[in-house]
Protein backbone atom coordinates (compact mmCIF):
# COMPACT_ATOMS: atom_id res chain seq x y z
CA UNK A 1 0.00 0.00 0.00
CA UNK A 2 1.51 3.35 -1.04
CA UNK A 3 1.73 6.40 1.18
CA UNK A 4 -1.33 8.17 -0.26
CA UNK A 5 -3.55 5.13 0.34
CA UNK A 6 -2.17 4.76 3.84
CA UNK A 7 -2.90 8.41 4.60
CA UNK A 8 -6.43 8.04 3.24
CA UNK A 9 -6.98 4.92 5.37
CA UNK A 10 -5.81 6.72 8.50
CA UNK A 11 -8.09 9.69 7.76
CA UNK A 12 -11.04 7.34 7.39
CA UNK A 13 -10.20 5.64 10.69
CA UNK A 14 -9.90 9.02 12.42
CA UNK A 15 -13.21 10.20 10.94
CA UNK A 16 -14.96 6.99 12.02
CA UNK A 17 -13.64 7.33 15.56
CA UNK A 18 -14.60 11.01 15.68
CA UNK A 19 -18.22 10.01 15.02
CA UNK A 20 -18.42 7.63 17.99
CA UNK A 21 -19.89 10.12 20.52
CA UNK A 22 -22.77 10.75 18.10
CA UNK A 23 -23.52 7.14 17.13
CA UNK A 24 -22.97 5.29 20.42
CA UNK A 25 -26.24 5.05 22.29
CA UNK A 26 -24.70 3.18 25.24
CA UNK A 27 -22.34 5.65 26.91
CA UNK A 28 -20.41 2.84 28.59
CA UNK A 29 -18.96 1.98 25.17
CA UNK A 30 -17.80 5.57 24.86
CA UNK A 31 -16.12 5.13 28.25
CA UNK A 32 -14.36 2.02 26.93
CA UNK A 33 -13.39 3.85 23.74
CA UNK A 34 -11.65 6.55 25.78
CA UNK A 35 -9.75 3.89 27.71
CA UNK A 36 -8.83 2.19 24.43
CA UNK A 37 -7.46 5.45 23.01
CA UNK A 38 -5.39 5.95 26.16
CA UNK A 39 -4.05 2.45 25.63
CA UNK A 40 -3.26 3.35 22.01
CA UNK A 41 -0.81 5.94 23.35
CA UNK A 42 0.58 3.40 25.80
CA UNK A 43 0.95 0.71 23.12
CA UNK A 44 2.59 3.04 20.58
CA UNK A 45 5.28 3.82 23.14
CA UNK A 46 5.67 0.13 23.99
CA UNK A 47 6.02 -0.62 20.28
CA UNK A 48 9.02 1.70 19.92
CA UNK A 49 11.10 -0.27 22.43
CA UNK A 50 9.56 -3.69 21.80
CA UNK A 51 8.49 -3.80 18.16
CA UNK A 52 11.21 -1.65 16.60
CA UNK A 53 14.18 -2.09 18.94
CA UNK A 54 13.47 -5.69 19.93
CA UNK A 55 13.68 -5.18 23.71
CA UNK A 56 10.66 -6.42 25.69
CA UNK A 57 10.10 -3.94 28.51
CA UNK A 58 7.84 -4.96 31.41
CA UNK A 59 7.80 -1.59 33.13
CA UNK A 60 5.28 0.25 30.93
CA UNK A 61 2.50 0.29 33.53
CA UNK A 62 5.00 1.42 36.16
CA UNK A 63 5.88 4.44 34.03
CA UNK A 64 2.17 4.96 33.45
CA UNK A 65 1.77 5.09 37.23
CA UNK A 66 4.57 7.64 37.55
CA UNK A 67 2.81 9.82 34.99
CA UNK A 68 -0.56 9.45 36.72
CA UNK A 69 0.77 10.24 40.19
CA UNK A 70 3.01 13.06 38.91
CA UNK A 71 0.13 14.85 37.22
CA UNK A 72 -2.15 14.33 40.23
CA UNK A 73 0.33 15.31 42.94
CA UNK A 74 1.71 18.35 41.09
CA UNK A 75 -1.83 19.63 40.72
CA UNK A 76 -2.67 18.94 44.39
CA UNK A 77 0.46 20.43 45.96
CA UNK A 78 1.35 23.23 43.55
CA UNK A 79 -2.14 24.11 42.24
CA UNK A 80 -1.02 23.86 38.63
CA UNK A 81 -3.78 23.77 36.01
CA UNK A 82 -4.66 20.36 34.58
CA UNK A 83 -3.06 21.09 31.20
CA UNK A 84 0.25 21.98 32.84
CA UNK A 85 0.29 18.87 35.02
CA UNK A 86 -0.52 16.68 32.00
CA UNK A 87 2.37 18.25 30.10
CA UNK A 88 4.71 17.77 33.07
CA UNK A 89 3.87 14.08 33.55
CA UNK A 90 5.81 12.77 30.51
CA UNK A 91 8.81 14.91 31.49
CA UNK A 92 8.87 13.53 35.03
CA UNK A 93 8.55 10.02 33.63
CA UNK A 94 11.44 10.67 31.24
CA UNK A 95 13.70 11.52 34.19
CA UNK A 96 12.91 8.19 35.84
CA UNK A 97 13.44 6.40 32.53
CA UNK A 98 16.85 8.04 32.09
CA UNK A 99 17.85 6.97 35.59
CA UNK A 100 16.75 3.36 35.08
CA UNK A 101 17.31 2.97 31.36
CA UNK A 102 21.09 3.04 31.17
CA UNK A 103 21.71 0.23 33.70
CA UNK A 104 18.77 -1.77 32.32
CA UNK A 105 19.97 -1.58 28.72
CA UNK A 106 23.40 -2.95 29.59
CA UNK A 107 21.78 -6.39 29.54
CA UNK A 108 19.97 -8.05 26.64
CA UNK A 109 17.18 -10.47 25.88
CA UNK A 110 15.37 -12.10 28.77
CA UNK A 111 17.67 -10.41 31.28
CA UNK A 112 16.44 -6.98 30.17
CA UNK A 113 12.83 -8.12 30.56
CA UNK A 114 13.57 -9.38 34.08
CA UNK A 115 15.30 -6.13 35.09
CA UNK A 116 12.39 -4.01 33.85
CA UNK A 117 9.95 -6.36 35.61
CA UNK A 118 11.86 -5.69 38.83
CA UNK A 119 11.60 -1.93 38.24
CA UNK A 120 7.83 -2.21 37.81
CA UNK A 121 7.58 -4.11 41.10
CA UNK A 122 9.72 -1.48 42.83
CA UNK A 123 7.52 1.34 41.53
CA UNK A 124 4.38 -0.38 42.85
CA UNK A 125 6.05 -1.08 46.23
CA UNK A 126 7.05 2.60 46.57
CA UNK A 127 3.55 3.76 45.64
CA UNK A 128 2.04 1.40 48.23
CA UNK A 129 4.41 2.22 51.07
CA UNK A 130 5.02 5.96 50.60
CA UNK A 131 1.62 6.69 52.14
CA UNK A 132 2.43 10.25 53.14
CA UNK A 133 2.58 11.19 49.47
CA UNK A 134 0.55 8.58 47.58
CA UNK A 135 -2.03 7.56 50.20
CA UNK A 136 -0.91 3.95 49.76
CA UNK A 137 -3.34 1.25 48.68
CA UNK A 138 -6.29 3.55 49.40
CA UNK A 139 -5.27 5.63 46.42
CA UNK A 140 -6.18 9.19 45.50
CA UNK A 141 -9.74 10.13 44.59
CA UNK A 142 -11.51 13.27 43.38
CA UNK A 143 -8.82 14.01 40.82
CA UNK A 144 -10.08 17.01 38.84
CA UNK A 145 -11.41 16.52 35.31
CA UNK A 146 -11.19 19.11 32.53
CA UNK A 147 -14.32 20.71 31.09
CA UNK A 148 -16.33 19.79 34.15
CA UNK A 149 -16.04 16.09 33.42
CA UNK A 150 -17.64 16.16 29.95
CA UNK A 151 -17.08 12.67 28.55
CA UNK A 152 -17.56 13.73 24.92
CA UNK A 153 -15.04 16.55 25.24
CA UNK A 154 -12.53 14.25 26.92
CA UNK A 155 -13.01 11.70 24.14
CA UNK A 156 -11.98 14.25 21.53
CA UNK A 157 -9.00 15.34 23.63
CA UNK A 158 -7.76 11.77 23.92
CA UNK A 159 -8.50 11.09 20.24
CA UNK A 160 -6.41 14.09 19.16
CA UNK A 161 -3.53 13.10 21.45
CA UNK A 162 -3.67 9.46 20.32
CA UNK A 163 -3.57 10.61 16.68
CA UNK A 164 -0.67 12.96 17.40
CA UNK A 165 1.31 10.29 19.27
CA UNK A 166 0.66 7.79 16.48
CA UNK A 167 1.87 10.30 13.90
CA UNK A 168 4.98 10.97 16.00
CA UNK A 169 5.67 7.24 16.25
CA UNK A 170 5.34 6.99 12.45
CA UNK A 171 7.81 9.87 11.97
CA UNK A 172 10.32 8.21 14.29
CA UNK A 173 9.89 4.84 12.59
CA UNK A 174 10.48 6.31 9.11
CA UNK A 175 13.46 8.44 10.16
CA UNK A 176 17.11 7.44 10.31
CA UNK A 177 16.61 6.77 14.02
CA UNK A 178 13.85 4.29 13.20
CA UNK A 179 16.09 2.53 10.67
CA UNK A 180 18.82 2.18 13.30
CA UNK A 181 16.31 0.84 15.84
CA UNK A 182 15.22 -1.80 13.34
CA UNK A 183 18.87 -2.64 12.65
CA UNK A 184 19.44 -3.09 16.39
CA UNK A 185 16.53 -5.51 16.49
CA UNK A 186 18.00 -7.49 13.60
CA UNK A 187 21.66 -7.53 14.64
CA UNK A 188 22.85 -5.26 17.44
CA UNK A 189 26.48 -6.47 17.22
CA UNK A 190 26.63 -5.53 13.54
CA UNK A 191 25.30 -2.05 14.33
CA UNK A 192 28.06 -1.58 16.89
CA UNK A 193 30.72 -2.87 14.51
CA UNK A 194 30.07 -0.05 12.02
CA UNK A 195 30.63 2.64 14.64
CA UNK A 196 27.07 3.39 15.75
CA UNK A 197 26.58 3.76 19.52
CA UNK A 198 23.62 1.41 19.80
CA UNK A 199 23.09 2.14 23.49
CA UNK A 200 22.19 5.78 22.72
CA UNK A 201 19.43 4.73 20.36
CA UNK A 202 18.18 2.05 22.75
CA UNK A 203 18.07 4.63 25.54
CA UNK A 204 16.22 7.03 23.25
CA UNK A 205 13.57 4.41 22.48
CA UNK A 206 13.27 3.49 26.16
CA UNK A 207 12.83 7.11 27.28
CA UNK A 208 10.35 7.96 24.51
CA UNK A 209 8.30 4.86 25.32
CA UNK A 210 8.29 5.95 28.98
CA UNK A 211 7.09 9.43 28.00
CA UNK A 212 4.23 7.88 26.03
CA UNK A 213 3.33 5.83 29.11
CA UNK A 214 3.56 8.91 31.34
CA UNK A 215 1.15 10.83 29.12
CA UNK A 216 -1.23 7.85 29.06
CA UNK A 217 -1.07 7.71 32.86
CA UNK A 218 -1.91 11.40 33.24
CA UNK A 219 -4.85 11.06 30.86
CA UNK A 220 -6.06 7.99 32.74
CA UNK A 221 -5.88 9.73 36.14
CA UNK A 222 -7.87 12.77 35.03
CA UNK A 223 -10.40 10.61 33.23
CA UNK A 224 -11.11 8.08 35.98
CA UNK A 225 -10.64 10.65 38.76
CA UNK A 226 -9.12 7.89 40.91
CA UNK A 227 -5.79 6.06 40.99
CA UNK A 228 -4.15 3.51 43.25
CA UNK A 229 -0.99 1.38 42.88
CA UNK A 230 -2.86 -1.78 41.85
CA UNK A 231 -3.84 -0.21 38.53
CA UNK A 232 -0.18 0.07 37.47
CA UNK A 233 1.06 -3.43 38.26
CA UNK A 234 2.84 -6.03 36.16
CA UNK A 235 -0.45 -7.36 34.74
CA UNK A 236 -1.08 -4.01 33.05
CA UNK A 237 2.49 -3.99 31.66
CA UNK A 238 1.79 -7.41 30.16
CA UNK A 239 -1.39 -6.03 28.60
CA UNK A 240 0.71 -3.38 26.83
CA UNK A 241 3.06 -6.07 25.54
CA UNK A 242 0.12 -8.16 24.34
CA UNK A 243 -1.46 -5.16 22.61
CA UNK A 244 1.68 -4.79 20.51
CA UNK A 245 1.95 -8.53 19.78
CA UNK A 246 -1.72 -8.98 18.90
CA UNK A 247 -1.87 -5.94 16.64
CA UNK A 248 1.52 -6.44 15.02
CA UNK A 249 4.99 -5.64 16.38
CA UNK A 250 7.00 -3.12 14.43
CA UNK A 251 3.97 -1.61 12.69
CA UNK A 252 2.11 1.64 13.30
CA UNK A 253 -1.41 0.26 12.91
CA UNK A 254 -0.71 -2.76 15.11
CA UNK A 255 -0.73 -0.99 18.50
CA UNK A 256 -3.99 0.78 17.59
CA UNK A 257 -5.74 -2.51 16.83
CA UNK A 258 -4.13 -4.26 19.80
CA UNK A 259 -5.11 -1.51 22.25
CA UNK A 260 -8.79 -1.76 21.30
CA UNK A 261 -8.64 -5.55 21.56
CA UNK A 262 -7.07 -5.46 25.03
CA UNK A 263 -9.80 -3.09 26.28
CA UNK A 264 -12.87 -4.45 24.47
CA UNK A 265 -12.18 -8.19 24.37
CA UNK A 266 -12.66 -8.77 28.13
CA UNK A 267 -15.94 -6.83 27.95
CA UNK A 268 -17.15 -8.86 24.97
CA UNK A 269 -16.56 -12.02 26.99
CA UNK A 270 -18.73 -10.96 29.91
CA UNK A 271 -21.39 -13.44 28.78
CA UNK A 272 -19.05 -16.16 30.11
CA UNK A 273 -19.33 -14.69 33.63
CA UNK A 274 -16.78 -16.40 35.90
CA UNK A 275 -14.98 -18.00 32.93
CA UNK A 276 -14.46 -14.65 31.23
CA UNK A 277 -10.82 -14.16 32.23
CA UNK A 278 -9.99 -17.80 31.47
CA UNK A 279 -11.38 -17.39 27.94
CA UNK A 280 -9.58 -14.07 27.56
CA UNK A 281 -6.27 -15.64 28.57
CA UNK A 282 -6.85 -18.61 26.26
CA UNK A 283 -7.58 -16.34 23.29
CA UNK A 284 -4.41 -14.35 23.97
CA UNK A 285 -2.27 -17.48 24.26
CA UNK A 286 -3.67 -18.99 21.05
CA UNK A 287 -3.29 -15.71 19.16
CA UNK A 288 0.32 -15.35 20.32
CA UNK A 289 1.17 -18.94 19.29
CA UNK A 290 -0.66 -19.15 15.97
CA UNK A 291 -0.51 -15.49 14.93
CA UNK A 292 2.96 -14.28 16.01
CA UNK A 293 3.07 -11.62 13.30
CA UNK A 294 -0.13 -10.03 14.64
CA UNK A 295 -3.30 -8.98 12.88
CA UNK A 296 -1.52 -6.42 10.69
CA UNK A 297 1.07 -9.00 9.69
CA UNK A 298 -1.62 -11.52 8.76
CA UNK A 299 -3.48 -8.90 6.70
CA UNK A 300 -0.29 -7.94 4.84
CA UNK A 301 0.43 -11.60 4.09
CA UNK A 302 -3.09 -12.16 2.76
CA UNK A 303 -2.92 -9.02 0.60
CA UNK A 304 0.46 -10.13 -0.77
CA UNK A 305 -0.89 -13.60 -1.58
CA UNK A 306 -3.94 -12.07 -3.29
CA UNK A 307 -1.75 -9.82 -5.44
CA UNK A 308 0.46 -12.75 -6.52
CA UNK A 309 -2.62 -14.59 -7.73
Amino acid sequence: MNRSLQSLAWLLVFAALAMLPQVLTVKYYLHLSILALIWVIMAQGQNLIQGYTGYVSIVGAGFMGIGAYSSTLIGMHFQWPIWATMAAAPLVTALFALATGYPSLRVKGHYFAIVTLAFNLIIVIVLVNYKELTNGETGISNIPKPWGGSRDAYFYLVLMLAAAMTALAALIARSRVGEILLAIRQNEDLVGSIGIAAWKYKLFAFVISAMYAGLAGALYAHFQSFINPEIFGVAQSLDAILAVILGGSGTIAGPVIGAFLVVFLPEMLRFADSFRLILYGLILVLATIFMPIGIVGVCKALIGRFRRK
